[in-house]
This record gives structure tokens, sequence and C-alpha cells, in this order.
């Protein structure tokens, strides 16, 4: 494994003192450190991948010095345009140096969700042309490849790659920590709201603890898991796949739990829904300002205001809320409410350590919610 430090001064001695990106579990203990040791102003916790590429290259321009995007493998895809319409050397030539967590890696045991990407990981990278190499197990192979890397990348004018793999980084402890304002846990509130749901309302939910900790809810209280779609992967899209869903039965209600970091990443969403304004559709965001299924680092979200975001783009109705009490009224209002309309839940970070995932596979849980909506 390699030290955290180590890494970090590796790259200085490169020029490459910016960091950006979005956190990803297997880069976690090396996020971790760049929060706690760079710069403020050098270190910027994008909302999406393609916002961090775009931050860096920002950044070279100013400066002349490259940058250091880091993203999941799932990133790629929101990277993807301005890798190869701004960076590419045959467009503005910009370089950057991208650390991309590996997840799906063939042959190695994930979630669902990551296989395919996992398996198309370095085919994307040769064919928008970005050299890549693999973390390596040791700092003097490291601070050889990084060598390597970094000359290709000033020489060619052109983003290059670091793959990491799930134990390519030594553990390192997060110190900084931004501390969410309500008392209440993201599974409590969860239990809440959907406890005052009725049997014909719709649910979707986002990727990440929330879907977890819904199906878990479901399976406690026996009521059968396949009611509600799981968003297992595609971070920031969920709102608009219960968009979707609500436009086709406008007759229903349609839920959707959302997470900060999610509705942040594709906040151009809530446009869509305001400007479209289906009376049927019900916006929760639960907000804990952190990114808490990849490490717990921090997001925008406990600095603006998800509500005034939503009246802005036409939400009819919006409630903020943090106790108990407050939600278990607001969530009545919501149900009652000419949507589309908006809840907004500050909550703790955290889960459980015992939190199980969906036992059923993502066409089961698509198959079983179709029923359920068709009736």
């Amino acid at each position: 494994m390699i030290d955290c430090g180590a890494f970090y001064r590796m790259l200085a001695v490169h020029g490459v003192r910016f960091f950006t990106g979005v956190p990803d579990s297997l880069l976690k203990d090396f996020c971790a450190f760049i929060t706690d040791h760079a710069p403020e102003d050098d270190h910027i916790i994008a909302a999406n991948e393609g916002g961090a590429v775009a931050l860096a290259c920002g950044h070279y321009l100013a400066t002349g010095k490259p940058g250091l995007v880091y993203m999941q493998n799932s990133g790629q895809g929101n990277a993807l345009n301005p890798l190869v319409s701004l960076a590419d050397n045959e467009v503005y030539g910009i370089p950057l140096l991208m650390l991309i967590g590996w997840r799906g890696e063939p042959g190695v045991r994930d979630e669902p969700q990551h296989i395919k990407q996992g398996k198309i990981t370095t085919g994307l990278l040769d064919l928008i042309e970005i050299p890549y190499r693999i973390v390596p197990k040791t700092e003097d192979e490291l601070e050889q490849c990084l060598e390597d890397l970094c000359l290709e990348m000033m020489q060619s004018r052109k983003p290059v790659a670091l793959e990491a793999r799930s134990d390519s980084f030594a553990p390192n402890k997060f110190t900084v920590s931004e501390t969410a304002s309500g008392p209440m846990t993201r599974e409590a509130a969860i239990g809440r709201i959907v406890s005052r749901l009725s049997e014909d309302d719709i649910l979707l939910s986002t990727t990440g603890g929330a879907s977890r900790e819904l199906y878990e809810y479901r399976i406690g209280k026996e009521q059968g898991a396949g009611r509600d779609f799981l968003t297992v992967g595609s971070m920031g899209h969920s709102s608009l796949i219960a968009l979707g869903t609500a436009l086709a039965k406008p007759h229903r209600k349609v839920f959707c739990i959302d997470g900060d970091g999610a509705a942040l990443m594709h906040m151009g969403a809530m446009a869509i829904i305001g400007s479209r304004g289906p009376e049927n559709f019900r916006h929760i965001i639960l907000n804990n300002g952190a990114h808490d299924s990849v490490g717990g680092q921090p997001t925008a979200g406990q600095s603006i205001s998800f509500v005034e975001i939503a009246r802005a783009c036409g939400y009819q109705e919006t409630w903020s809320v943090e106790s108990a009490d407050e939600l278990d009224d607001t969530v009545d209002r919501l149900r009652a409410a000419q949507g589309p309309a908006m809840l907004e839940v500050r909550i703790q970070k955290g889960s459980r350590s015992d939190l199980g995932r969906p036992t059923t596979t993502p066409g089961q849980n698509r198959d079983a919610f179709m029923k359920f909506i068709e009736r």
C-alpha cells in the first residue's frame, strides 16, 4: 500500500498542488489526506466529475500547473465531454492528472452497478487516447510511474490517468469534519417518511445508503421490498427517473428520496422538474452535508438552501425541517400539497455498521417495481 502523505509529496515535486474531484470509497484515504492537508483554495470537492475537469483546466490556464482530478470510474461518463472537447491535445491541450478508483475491476467481487463500468474502464481511456497506469504496490515504483506519466502529460499537453485498486492506499484517518445540523439519522428519517405514505404512493430512492436503508425498512416491516425503485447507480439522476414516472402516472403521488450530494451533482434536474410542473411529484432531500457512502467527505449541501433553489425553479411548495416532530407534520403536508413540492430534511452523518444490502438483483427490483405501479 502507498502512504498517502508520500504520494502527496511526490505530486508536489511534479508541480501538482491543486486537487478537485468527487470522492470515491477506493480513494477515501487519499481524499481524507488532501482534505486535511491541502490549503483550502487548492482543494475543491466538485459537484460532478465534469466540473472537476473544468476546475483543473481553469487552474492550469491561470498558473501553468497541472491539477489532479479524482473520481470513481463511474464518473468517467460525466468527465468525458470536457476531457475530449476541452482538455484534449487536439483542442486546448491542457495537461491534468486523473486518479480513478477502479470499482468493478474484472475478477474482483463488487456491487452490480459497478460490473459493467469496471469492464470498460480501461477501454474508455484507450478510446479517448488517455495514457494510464495502475497505482504500483511500492513507493519507489510509484515515483518512477509518476515521473513517466507527468513527463508525457506535460510534453504532449494532454490528460493522463492513474487507476487505483481497493488496496492501493494505506489507511488514513479523516480529521476534518463538517457537522450536519439535524438530530435524526438518515435511517430514522426514512422510517418516519415511509410510515406516513399510503399504500398507493410510488417511491424511488437515490443511490447509496438511502436505498439500502429503505430496503431494510421494508423487510423489517414485512412490506415487501419490490414496491420501491432503488437507484443503485446513476448518482444524481433519481429525481429525473422519478419525474419520468410521475409524468406517466399522473393520478399517483410519486416521491423521490434524494441526497444532498446527488442533488448537487445534477442540480439542473430541479429546473426541469419545476418547468414541467407535475402536480403529483414530491422531492425529499436528506441533507447531511456529506458524501456519506464513500468516506464522509463534505458537500456544499449545508451551506446552500435547497428550498430556495427549488422555489426559484418553480416548485410550488417547499419546507426544511430538522426534528422528528417537524418531519411527521410536514410529510403529511407534503402529501396534501400540489406539486411539484420539496421537503429538505437536515440529518446526521453516518449509518449503522451492520447495514445490509439488497439481496434482490437490479432486474428483479425493476420487474417488481413495474408490477407495483401497474396496479
